[in-house]
């Protein structure tokens, strides 16, 4: 039976000129992968986090598997990549017939762990995919320096961690090439569509080349390359223009609900994922932590209860049936999975409605 929420988990905002820009398509009829917005969302994308190329695609999952095909990433390679992430980071290492390698999530900022990075390496490895969980940026320092020492490429995954920085600088420009998602649900949306950066010429024209179905460059229907067809629409490139035009304000609400959820519950029994170090943390979800599975279970349906949808922290990749043949623990990991848990973080909730959550989430431990 379906729940009639007060508040959901999430819901995109859709304020600014996206109705605007969608017409003009419309109007025009450039709704398929030619148009102004094909062209000027990536490049406005880029200018907004400083890298030198992008290119848009039609979701972030096909972005990661661009970005591992540019790279020449294939058969009998493995790819280090966090556990405690969203499928999608792991499936494109996958599907270009790569071997996925799991590592270890460290207790503070939950983010991969260098120390287990370096554990995993062998003559296989060929490169590092950084996951930038939850709007935190993951310790780019370090990775770097193992990637450097191990001649290793480094991919980031930035689907949760659009304008969310490390050390001043934006996640995104610090590997050979990033991705990101504007699903929904994500701090700039175009219902579905990813975008491929980089700061290389060569990886650039290899992405364009390739999520273009392997076209010549300058010879009509004549293709010299196996591509994909990952093209981003006009339609889409028109909203996801629209909301980048606003992605400063989405950002500012997202960092103003951790900080009201924060002040509200910290006489409670529940951890934040909190900034660590000198980061921008963008909160893509406000999530907790509490004591146990059972806790969170019965707090996720107390607050369904009350009108309010919650979810669960991602299960650990490795614990999955078709990648756990060769179990073996990522104990920290694991334990953020069972005991984590986000809280409703779109950028139009006000200071009453994250009180109104808290408070319920208070009465919920008044009543333990």
């Amino acid at each position: 039976m379906a729940v009639n929420y007060k508040y959901f988990i999430y819901q995109p905002t859709l304020s600014g000129n996206e109705k605007k820009y969608v017409n003009e398509c419309l109007d025009s009829t450039w709704i398929s992968s030619k148009g102004r917005f094909v062209d000027e969302f990536p490049q406005k994308f880029a200018e907004f986090i400083n890298v030198k190329h992008a290119t848009g695609v039609c979701n972030g999952t096909v972005a990661i598997h661009l970005a591992l095909a540019a790279l020449g990433i294939t058969h009998g390679d493995e790819v280090i990549v966090p556990t405690y992430t969203y499928i999608a980071s792991a499936n494109p290492i996958t599907q270009v017939g790569a071997v996925p390698v799991f590592v270890d999530s460290l207790e503070n900022t939950w983010q991969m762990s260098s120390e287990s990075i370096e554990k995993k390496i062998t003559s296989k490895t060929k490169a590092i995919m950084v996951v930038h969980l939850y709007g935190h940026p993951c310790d780019m320092d370090a990775i770097m320096k193992i990637a450097k020492k191990n001649n290793l490429l480094v991919i980031e995954d930035c689907a949760e961690a659009f304008g969310s920085k490390y050390n001043n600088k934006y996640t995104g420009t610090f590997g050979d090439i990033s991705a990101f998602s504007f699903f929904g649900n994500k701090t700039i949306t175009c219902g579905e569509g990813g975008m491929v950066v980089t700061n290389n010429d060569t990886l650039h024209d290899r992405t364009v080349h390739l999520k273009g179905q392997g076209l010549a460059k300058y010879r009509e229907y004549w293709h010299d390359a196996i591509g994909f067809n990952y093209r981003m629409t006009n339609i889409q490139a028109a909203i996801g223009l629209a909301q980048l035009e606003q992605a400063q304000k989405f950002i500012q609400a997202k960092q103003n609900i951790a900080k009201w959820y924060m002040n509200n519950l910290k006489e409670l029994p529940v951890k934040f994922h909190s900034s660590v170090g000198d980061v921008v943390h963008t909160f893509w979800m406000c999530s907790i932590l509490v004591k146990d599975d059972k806790t969170r279970d019965d707090l996720r349906n107390y607050l369904k209860e009350q009108g309010i949808e919650t979810r669960p922290t991602f299960y650990p990749i490795h614990t999955m049936p078709m990648y756990s043949i060769k179990y073996e623990p990522l104990p920290i990991a694991e334990d953020i999975s069972r005991r984590g848990m986000n809280l409703p973080s779109y950028p139009t909730l006000t200071e009453d409605d994250i009180g109104y959550i808290s408070n319920s989430i208070a009465n919920f431990f008044k009543n333990q």
